[in-house]
């Protein structure tokens, strides 16, 4: 009788541990294929994300839509934003994975910037109006965090084909593609790189709330203006 008895208890221990692994395995595929989680450890996206906003990323959007000018972006930036080795050791790096594949932590190679120069752009700072320019022509940024200047660095730089360059709404608090002109690279990031695309804010839940895709005139350059 007390075989009996165990027997139910040791099977419903092993069926709990097997729906887990599955359950981990079709997450790990799920976000590995599709839709993936991070963490927003900053503020250089402010108004649109926040620091500690959760996010959801698609990664096959740019699979239909190629990216295009205003595009928020997800990406790998070792090689180019981030060293190659954080140097923190197996264990120290096996921790801070954890944290970021759960979408507790923020990673010190992911990040989140928006499109301003594709491929074969000329993007300078700044016009006599003091907007960025593109191929000579003024750009329109409505994203741009209120009060902040397009940018306060002068640069001028042409993006290689397979390239993107890349910068933060909130230009003041943003390190990003202007930070490392001098650097191998010069900030560009690698189109093959880029992860995919921010499309809901999932935490915290006062802030749940789709986050669109700009217009194509909203990323538009006009003349003229």
């Amino acid at each position: 009788m007390e075989q009996t008895r165990r027997r139910p208890r040791k099977l419903g221990w092993r069926l709990a541990l097997l729906g887990l692994v599955l359950a981990v395995a079709i997450g790990g595929l799920v976000r590995s294929l599709w839709l993936d989680v991070y963490f927003i450890p900053s503020a250089s996206m402010e108004s649109l994300l926040r620091d500690g906003d959760r996010i959801l990323v698609s990664r096959t959007d740019f699979a239909s839509s190629p990216i295009r000018r205003g595009d928020v972006v997800v990406f790998d930036g070792r090689g180019s934003f981030a060293p190659l080795n954080s140097g923190r050791g197996p264990a120290a790096d096996l921790l801070a994975g954890a944290g970021h594949w759960l979408g507790l932590t923020g990673s010190d190679t992911t990040y989140v910037k928006r499109v301003i120069g594709l491929p074969g752009d000329r993007v300078a700072c700044c016009g006599s109006d003091g907007r960025l320019t593109v191929n000579g022509q003024p750009l329109e940024e409505p994203y741009i965090y209120a009060g902040d200047a397009p940018s306060r660095l002068k640069f001028d730089v042409i993006v290689p084909d397979g390239r993107l360059w890349l910068l933060g709404d909130h230009r003041s608090q943003s390190a990003d593609s202007r930070s490392l002109l001098g650097a191998p690279g010069g900030g560009m990031v690698p189109l093959d790189r880029v992860i995919g695309r921010p499309v809901q804010v999932i935490w915290p839940l006062d802030r749940f709330a789709e986050i669109p895709r700009p217009a194509e005139a909203a990323t538009t350059i006009r003349n003229g203006r």
